[in-house]
């Protein structure tokens, strides 16, 4: 499923417009993103947690070449899923 399967979901659930399932849509993930931005965590109940990890600088190897590559630090963002989401799955 893609973003436009989820759309469809939510249109016909709610109803209305499909313009405005979309946007529904938009915003849900806008606010985990602008969150995530800002470094807080993104906890949503029987689902599962979104958050920001640090990863720390290190050296790779470009596989081309064999050269050491030096990659920065960075945050990344990573999901744990929740108790609900992992018992729906099995």
């Amino acid at each position: 499923m893609n973003k436009a399967g989820i759309v469809d979901s939510v249109h016909a659930v709610l109803g209305g417009t499909k313009v405005s399932a979309e946007q529904a849509v938009e915003t849900v993930f806008d606010s985990i993103v602008k969150s995530l931005k800002k470094g807080d965590e993104v906890s949503v109940a029987g689902f599962g947690t979104f958050v920001v990890k640090k990863r720390a600088a290190r050296t790779a190897r470009n596989p081309r070449t064999g050269e050491p590559v030096n990659v920065p630090a960075m945050n990344v963002p990573k999901f744990r899923a929740g108790k609900g989401l992992k018992d729906a799955v099995k």
